[in-house]
């Protein structure tokens, strides 16, 4: 889920760029599990249904991850993939939560295909999805067989991240979630993975989506606070670690409490803060302080065409000839832009850069 943060998010804060070029040299880390919901959720049948091998298997991760990626080196992006690790204690909540509604979803669309209602029953079919460890194992195979540098956090995903552009391997994090600014990362990158035009949910609407970059320093200047001050609003909105955030408290709210207390320990010790718990100071201390594996270098291989086979064509029925065009992309896009090329963290970009 992520902590919302949209609606502090002004036109100011962030640049929308219409060509995937524009980030031409730059080494970004993405959410994997993001990415992979975000795949699984898109790339669906018209019943609503994922795509599936002869043998009952999901695919739409693998293809989403597949063909994504290839665009993604096409235009000049050197794409990190991080995948989580154990989920913090304070994350239980949120988890149990999260199963609760997917339980309730899945319900619901095998009720709405049990009526022949095909719209509803794909809605609720969305809300059901969940990884599991063999999907998660295969996506990791397959980025590895293409060459492209797989992390395991220790923990959470968007912290390592995080850790890895604030230590300057990577230029910016990608996910649809803004968590990646709480844990410090200097710039965020949102909707590559769905880039594009889209359908909204339940119409026959189709919107056009775009990538937008996020910069920690130019939000945190704007709305005139600090990072820790950011941390505090987003608690008290809520977060995965506090899911509810705290009663009668909204962005707006919690903006203009921060602005007047300064800080989250103060606004506790206040009137307006006696319903609030200093269990929410451990949030706090853990978005500063999270658990993150050191990386020293990170390296893109030459892709292994036949294990990228083997693992599509043979494994799960992929299309030879779809995939064998493909390959030949990735193949150029490995010469033209990962080959030999330094990575370009300092290169001149338009956003951030005067």
């Amino acid at each position: 889920m992520g902590v919302n943060l949209k609606d502090l998010i002004t036109p100011e804060c962030k640049l929308e760029i219409d060509d995937l070029r524009q980030l031409s040299g730059r080494i970004i880390a993405f959410d994997a599990y993001n990415a992979l919901y975000q795949f699984l959720a898109a790339i669906r049948q018209t019943d609503g249904t994922p795509l599936m091998d002869s043998k009952g298997r999901i695919t739409s991760h693998l293809s989403g991850l597949f063909y994504r990626t290839i665009n993604f080196l096409e235009n000049g992006i050197k794409p990190i993939y991080v995948f989580d690790g154990k989920p913090p204690e304070i994350k239980r909540k949120e988890l149990e939560q999260r199963r609760i509604r997917k339980e309730r979803a899945a319900k619901m669309a095998e009720k709405a295909y049990s009526e022949g209602n095909i719209e509803e029953a794909s809605k609720y079919v969305v809300q059901a999805i969940f990884l599991t460890d063999e999907m998660v194992k295969e996506a990791k195979e397959l980025l590895d067989a293409m060459g492209i540098p797989v992390i395991q956090a220790a923990e959470e995903g968007e912290a390592e991240a995080a850790y890895i552009a604030k230590k300057g391997l990577a230029w910016a994090t990608a996910s649809q979630d803004y968590d990646s600014l709480l844990f410090g990362a200097p710039r965020l990158v949102r909707n590559l993975t769905i880039t594009g035009k889209r359908k909204l949910p339940g119409k026959d609407i189709y919107i056009e989506i775009k990538p937008e970059i996020i910069e920690l320093e130019k939000l945190l200047k704007t709305l005139g606070i600090t990072h820790e001050q950011l941390i505090d609003i987003a608690i008290l909105i809520g977060t995965d670690y506090n899911p509810d955030g705290v009663e009668g408290i909204g962005p707006k709210t919690a903006y203009q409490l921060i602005k007047a207390y300064g800080s989250l320990e103060k606004i506790i010790k206040s009137p307006h803060g006696s319903h609030i718990s200093e269990d929410l100071i451990k949030i706090k201390n853990y978005f500063l302080n999270p658990v993150v594996v050191d990386v020293e270098r990170i390296e893109w291989k030459e892709p292994d065409t036949n294990r990228i086979k083997d693992l599509l064509v043979r494994e799960h029925d992929f299309s030879i000839d779809r995939v064998e065009n493909a390959l030949k992309r990735l193949e150029k896009a490995y010469r033209e832009y990962i080959k030999g090329r330094p990575s370009s963290l300092d290169q001149w970009f338009k956003y951030g850069k005067k």
